[in-house]
């Protein structure tokens, strides 16, 4: 089950999608390893709209990788709106960002972050955490089942806060 776990990268940046994919495979990770570049495109992924309705080709991830310096919604809004469903709030997300601040580890936690990492400036310091990522998130944690609601249901109203292209946030 670990290798067939898929992982959702919510990466902008192509040098740091280039710098994932090399890290998992030096660090012997073969998981499915899907990418989108905002927040936006985050939400409709999980949520499976639009182009992402396929859940065969698109199916829910098992760990969510995912930046904080994004345009548009950002990770911060990403995460407040993947904790608040019901059916998959509870997705392991690692936040993997440049950011240290400790403001921003400070809220990634309250948002309800499962580890907060700073990308490594080495390559073989990334290729590390790749492999920390696979023992400890593929391997060795247990985690509850995941689903995505019944045909007809809805995300992204639920809360208050501000609404930002068709979804609650704030």
């Amino acid at each position: 089950m670990p290798d067939q776990a898929v992982i959702l990268l919510v990466e902008d940046r192509e040098d740091d999608i280039l710098l994932v994919r090399k890290s998992f495979e030096r660090a012997w990770i073969n998981n499915p390893l899907l990418v989108v570049r905002n927040g936006e495109e985050a939400i409709h992924y999980l949520a499976g709209e639009e182009r992402y309705a396929n859940r065969e080709e698109y199916p829910l991830p098992d760990l969510i990788l995912l930046d904080l310096k994004l345009p548009g919604i950002d990770g911060f809004d990403v995460l407040r709106w993947v904790r608040r469903q019901p059916d998959f709030g509870t997705i392991p997300v690692v936040v993997l960002t440049s950011s240290d601040a400790i403001r921003d580890v400070n809220r990634a936690y309250t948002l309800g972050a499962n580890s907060f990492l700073v990308k490594p400036l080495e390559f073989e310091n990334f290729v590390e955490t790749a492999k920390i990522l696979k023992t400890y998130w593929l391997k060795t944690s247990s985690r509850p089942k995941t689903s995505r609601p019944k045909e007809g249901g809805t995300y992204g109203t639920q809360g208050p806060g501000e609404q930002v292209s068709g979804w609650w946030v704030g």
